[in-house]
């Protein structure tokens, strides 16, 4: 691992590598070699101990780095599971194709994130499950905590687009429904919905008993406007466009902006859910440091 660990928690450096798994190892890894450096140094997110390697045992769970200096096989051996239930819900409606400048799409960013709190978790024992949803459920994958679980879904991230359509609310709803066994919901979404409906989907969440996050992931544009001269603006999943001038209402869109933003923390305050504002250009580690918080006081 190089000295700069912080260069893995760039959304554009680690986009650039190849492979969903690369990028959720490598953006953990990078994390985990800054712990010492924050106040979070605390957190538990390295293996335990070591075991002598037994018939039966997954050969995944070998350490070769152990192997490399002993000549023999040893086992992670990681602390008793938490029974930790966990749904990654992972927005792929057509809003979140969007980016400005050098910045890496709202999804793409949401991907990288699901990728690298999937690698976390597993890695944890967690049980982890994925839903992508657009104006419903589109993939359901349940959680599961057995090391191989992660490759399907770093997979099933990395197979996923964004559609031309959405209803955020209808699918909270939809796995509000569906979720039978209580568990951490984390939802990754630009929220471009109405404002009522969403916190009606989020409520339904908590009316049954589940804990939730939500990273509220937007461009850094979609909350300053700060676009300078005369642009061409284009509705993403309607296709209408608009030209103006940005300056003349940059003001007004980001109180709008920041009004939304405020009733959907506000309702989130009062029903105990946590919400974290995040913008592409934001290293991982805010968000990572958030679910961490979130992990310790559930245990």
């Amino acid at each position: 691992m190089p000295t700069d660990y912080r260069q893995y928690l760039q959304p554009e450096t680690v986009s650039k590598l190849k492979g969903m798994e690369l990028k959720a190892r490598m953006v953990v890894e990078g994390f985990i070699a800054g712990l010492h450096k924050s106040p979070y140094h605390g957190f538990s997110v390295e293996f335990a101990e070591h075991r002598q390697y037994m018939p039966g045992d997954n050969i995944h769970d070998i350490d070769w780095k152990v192997y490399a200096k002993t000549d023999r096989y040893y086992i992670k051996q990681y602390e008793e599971e938490t029974n930790l239930k966990a749904y990654l819900l992972l927005d792929c409606s057509a809003s979140m194709r969007y980016r400005s400048g050098g910045t890496v799409t709202k999804f793409d960013y949401a991907g990288m994130l699901s990728g690298a709190l999937s690698y976390m978790m597993l890695r944890q024992r967690d049980a982890v499950g994925l839903v992508t949803f657009d104006r419903a459920i589109r993939r359901y994958v349940p959680p599961r905590s057995k090391s191989g679980h992660l490759h399907d879904l770093l997979t099933e991230i990395a197979n996923q687009h964004p559609s031309d359509e959405t209803d955020i609310a209808v699918a909270l709803h939809e796995m509000a429904e569906r979720i039978k066994r209580r568990g951490l919901v984390i939802i990754m979404s630009d929220l471009l919905d109405e404002a009522d409906k969403i916190i009606s989907g989020l409520k339904h969440f908590r009316h049954n008993g589940h804990e939730v996050i939500i990273f509220h992931i937007l461009d850094p544009r979609e909350r300053d406007f700060n676009f300078g001269g005369e642009a061409l603006f284009k509705d993403m999943e309607t296709g209408e466009e608009l030209s103006t001038l940005p300056y003349q209402m940059k003001r007004d869109y980001a109180r709008a902006v920041q009004s939304f933003a405020d009733t959907i923390a506000s309702a989130c305050r009062q029903s105990n859910i946590d919400y974290h504002p995040i913008d592409t250009a934001m290293p991982f580690d805010q968000a990572l440091y958030a679910f961490l918080a979130k992990r310790e006081r559930l245990y």
